[in-house]
């Protein structure tokens, strides 16, 4: 707050009430309340019995927006004292507001348990019977009475009192139709009837009904109902959006308790212990009882559930003092818990409190993990989604034996499958278990698959394997083996010596393959192996070793694919042909022929697929994604990015779900369905984080993520997302123009959300990254952005500041529209930071925007070379600014004329001002039609000056002229003119005449 500090003297009425405005204003807690009591203090030496009615009803406010909820009682005491004895001291407002609070007292009587409920009854009919002399409805008698019922676990009362509630007239003691609809839809909700409780919230959640604390309660209310329906989506953006309205206001640990319930049982335990560190004072705070109950029961059903994962031990974060493990906090909140709810079950007389607290605790998750986008500083390990492959089924009880693991194995090493490694591995280890004696072919087949599951660390065994398949009279698949320790050699950048490797075994198996001596299959892995080599060389190779590379390679993939083509009703072939599709696809794209690239690739990924290897596919389609979006066939690549995740699926690492999901996000986000864009993104975020990359993979994601929902005019998600991810971006990793991406979206969304200072913050850190662009237009807009939100959050001279710095950069950049616009904001600017007194230098601004304008219109239109209409379509644009220009001149000199001014001190501005309009009409007239609506808006302008200056005569001409130029237009605008010119004619005519 502007100038707030300490506790001053009051010594007015006006400067009581404006300090109490502006406290107002400031944050919930007990700073606000201490300056409420000392307000008091003040009042009551003013002498004045209103000053001291409306510092108590301000404290009373204050408080009841607190965590001291429990101090409210005294002030209204005093209030109700004070009206019963003199209400002539209450004025009309503060009668009102005497009574409206009657209410909350019903509900903070509620909230505190040492409260009989005796006390509580009479209450209710005290409060029937002051609104039934006020002359008031019953409706907010019933709804206290309703809540009273609902809370002591009487049904059948609830239920008549609910009924009568909703009978009952609606008046100005009724409260507002968002807080009544969050009520009945929590009844709903609690009866177990979800879709008619989001029924009832719908027209809060669209933003048909708000106040002060709403939408924030029902936000938070409906995230279990969404949940328990299955609607995924809204409940994750109820909480991305309602989170961020209640995480400030220290009065909501009710509804900041239904966001940490909703982690828990969302699989999102992490974000949960998130919350609770961020309000760390809601394990304490006493002055509401029963909001303290809801936060400790969500508390312990959070605990548990990370207990239940084997995190017992974890430290969390809980009531300060001491250090907890989430086993420690399950038990002392779920303590807390009943000993709050046994309070006040024994002030009720029923068991209702203590049920509903234990059935709270004691809930089960509803999702085993739903991606909220955001990043949770620390991560809870969840079961892996990768399906292992199916296994033939043995007996109940009975581990498999030898022989069946070794058929396994084979059988999935004869597919091709992903899962054929770790079948191998336990043969090794059911063999070395039981001291199996196995045959050279089968310990061959066991080192082979160990080697290529240690990859650059297994070359060694690849040796013994090749030693063992000699032995066992394999010499075709002797030399596979040395082919693949070659292959793994390249891929740990030791090309040459790869090379050297593979040379012998090639060959060695062309001679022992035109002799008979092994089969299709060996050679066509001696070969993969040395196409594999040569394409990693190529990868290295740079200058004029590129084209020999280039060639080099092709000639191996080829040589592959004639051999292993004809041969595809082998599973183990038709891979071979695959990949040497997919590697000619890769030599075309490396070529530049973009085409040729992408249909080889379609033709890898359906060879692939067509031999039940879909899974090998996902590569190829990932390719075929690049090389479509590059050809521009978006609708080819987002065919085949949803094809690599549907093959990927089952198979993929976490990482690789993220690749896949962020690459048809992209492909969507580029085809305008930033909807589904949306979803992928948040699919990439969650598995960048699941797969330990949060701080680089996964911050791009929600930098995506927080792009597409901004598209969607989701600004409350976006903004929290974006937030997320921004402590993560580095220039290094991810570039500062994501960085700058980031904050300029921020920025967007803050303003939207009414948040313009923080968007200032922004859009300014921004442009200090941009300014040391060489090309600076994004410097000079985000200035320009800054200073208009600046200006917006009450920073006259800090907005002036920032525009003088666009309006230089665009100078810079040739930009007359953006140089014009900053000045026309500065002019503004300086007559309300300095009034009357900035005049004239605003004057000065404005006619330098103008004169801008004119400079460019005096070189007359411009005639493009290649005929296009590009000049005279600048030259227009340029007409409006100056019309636009001509006009705010107007007005800013016509506004600087104090209204109870002498009309004779009002002509010279009124007649300078008219000047300027005639010089914007003059611009928009030349626009023609294209310039209706701003001329007309400039006449109606015009013609309200000349009413003031008491010529109806020349105000009625020009509101004719408006009339003729709509004669025939429809429209919303044309209608709105029309009318308002009809108004300014008839004023003019009555005035002529007078």
């Amino acid at each position: 707050m502007s100038g707030f500090s300490g506790f001053t003297e009051i010594t007015s009425f006006d400067e009581l009430r404006h300090a109490m405005a502006e406290n107002y204003e400031q944050p919930e807690g007990p700073a606000r309340n201490a300056r409420a009591e000392h307000l008091l203090t003040q009042a009551e030496k003013l002498n004045i019995p209103l000053a001291v009615i409306e510092a108590l009803g301000h404290q009373l406010k204050v408080y009841n927006y607190s965590s001291e909820k429990d101090k409210m009682f005294v002030p209204f005491a005093r209030l109700l004292r004070m009206w019963d004895e003199r209400p002539e001291d209450f004025d009309e407002y503060e009668t009102h507001s005497l009574h409206w609070v009657f209410k909350w007292m019903s509900a903070g009587m509620l909230n505190q348990p040492h409260i009989p409920l005796a006390s509580i009854e009479k209450w209710l009919g005290e409060m029937e019977r002051r609104y039934r002399l006020a002359g008031h409805s019953e409706r907010a008698v019933r709804s206290a009475e309703f809540s009273v019922a609902a809370h002591v676990g009487d049904v059948e009362r609830a239920e008549r009192a609910y009924g009568a509630w909703l009978a009952a007239d609606r008046d100005g003691m009724a409260d507002c139709h968002a807080c009544e609809l969050h009520g009945q839809g929590w009844w709903q909700a609690l009866r177990n009837d979800d879709d008619r409780a989001l029924e009832l919230w719908a027209p809060v959640l669209e933003g048909e009904y708000t106040c002060a604390h709403e939408p924030h309660t029902v936000l938070a209310a409906s995230l279990l109902p969404l949940l328990r329906l299955g609607r995924l989506d809204e409940a994750r953006a109820h909480h991305l959006r309602g989170f961020r309205l209640v995480r400030a206001m220290e009065s909501m640990r009710g509804a900041y308790a239904d966001h940490v319930e909703f982690c828990a049982l969302s699989g999102n335990e992490a974000r949960g212990l998130e919350l609770l560190a961020e309000r760390s004072a809601y394990f304490t705070d006493g002055g509401d009882p029963r909001s303290k109950l809801d936060f400790m029961a969500v508390v312990a059903l959070l605990m548990d559930r990370l207990v239940a994962r084997g995190l017992g031990g974890q430290t969390v974060p809980g009531p300060a003092g001491r250090a907890w493990t989430a086993g420690e906090l399950a038990v002392h909140a779920r303590g807390e818990a009943l000993s709050l709810a046994a309070r006040f079950d024994e002030r009720n007389g029923t068991p209702y409190v203590s049920t509903r607290t234990t059935e709270r605790m004691d809930q089960r998750p509803l999702v085993e993990r739903l991606p909220l986008g955001v990043r949770a500083r620390r991560q809870i390990p969840v079961p892996s989604p990768r399906p292992q492959a199916p296994v033939e089924p043995a007996a109940p009880d009975t581990p498999p034996d030898l022989p069946a693991l070794l058929a396994e194995a084979r059988r999935l090493a004869e597919t091709v499958h992903p899962d054929a490694v770790e079948a191998w591995a336990a043969v090794a280890r059911a063999a070395e278990a039981e001291d199996a004696v196995l045959d050279p072919y089968d310990r061959a087949e066991i080192a082979d698959h160990q080697a290529i599951a240690l990859g650059p660390e297994g070359l060694d065994l690849f040796v013994r394997a090749a030693e063992l398949y000699e032995e066992a009279g394999d010499q075709g698949e002797a030399l596979a083996a040395h082919a693949r320790r070659a292959s793994v050699h390249a891929f740990t950048g030791r090309t040459d010596a790869a090379l050297a490797l593979i040379s012998e075994p090639y060959e060695k198996i062309l001679a022992l393959f035109a002799e008979g001596g092994t089969g299709v299959r060996q050679t066509a892995s001696v070969l993969v192996g040395r196409a594999r080599i040569l394409m990693q060389r190529l990868g290295e190779a740079q200058g004029e070793d590129a084209a020999e590379a280039l060639a080099a390679a092709g000639e191996a993939v080829r040589e592959l694919l004639a051999l292993a083509e004809p041969h595809t009703a082998d599973v183990r072939l038709a891979s071979r042909a695959a990949e040497a599709l997919g590697m000619l696809g890769e030599l075309a794209a490396r070529g530049g022929d973009t085409e040729a690239a992408a249909e080889l690739l379609a033709r890898s990924a359906a060879a692939y697929v067509a031999a039940g290897l879909p899974w090998f596919a996902v590569e190829q389609e990932a390719r075929l994604t690049r090389a479509a979006r590059h050809l521009g066939d978006l609708e080819e690549a987002e065919r085949a990015a949803r094809a690599a995740l549907e093959h990927g699926a089952p198979y993929l690492e976490p990482m690789g779900h993220a690749q896949l999901h962020l690459q048809l996000a992209e492909v969507l986000g580029e085809s305008g369905e930033f909807a589904p864009a949306a979803e992928h993104a948040l699919q990439a975020a969650h598995w960048a984080d699941e797969a330990g990359e949060a701080r680089t993979f996964g911050a791009w994601a929600r930098h995506q993520l927080g792009g597409f929902l901004l598209r969607q005019g989701r600004w409350a998600e976006a903004a929290e997302v974006l937030e997320s991810a921004l402590p993560d971006l580095t220039a290094e990793a991810h570039g500062d123009g994501a960085i700058v991406q980031t904050r300029w979206w921020l920025g967007d969304c803050l303003t939207e959300l009414g948040e313009h200072r923080d968007a200032a913050e922004h859009w300014l850190q921004a442009a200090e990254i941009a300014r040391h662009w060489p090309e600076q237009r994004d410097h000079a807009m985000l200035a320009h952005l800054a200073a208009e939100a600046l200006g917006q959050a009450g920073l006259p001279t800090e907005a002036e500041q920032a525009f003088a710095r666009a309006g230089d950069l665009w100078r810079d950049l040739g930009n007359v529209h953006g140089l014009v616009r900053a000045l026309r904001a500065r002019a503004w600017l300086v007559v309300r930071g300095s009034g009357e007194e900035g005049l004239d230098r605003a004057r000065e601004l404005m006619a330098e925007a103008v004169a801008e304008c004119e400079t460019v219109l005096g070189a007359g239109p411009l005639v493009d070379s290649d005929g296009s209409d590009d000049g005279r379509e600048a030259h227009r644009q340029m007409l409006a600014e100056l019309g636009q220009s001509c006009r705010q001149f107007g007005e800013l000199v016509a506004r600087s004329v104090a209204e109870d001014a002498e009309a004779d001190a009002r002509r010279p501005a009124f007649e300078e001002a008219l000047g300027h309009l005639a010089r914007a009409i003059d611009a928009y007239g030349a626009l023609g039609e294209a310039g209706l609506d701003a001329r007309t808006g400039a006449e109606l302008a015009a013609g309200r000056l000349e009413a003031d200056l008491q010529r109806p005569g020349d105000a009625a001409v020009r509101a004719r002229e408006v009339l003729a130029a709509y004669e025939g237009v429809s429209g919303d605008t044309a209608q709105a003119r029309r009318t308002e010119a009809e108004r300014m004619l008839e004023l003019m005519e009555v005035r002529g005449e007078g």
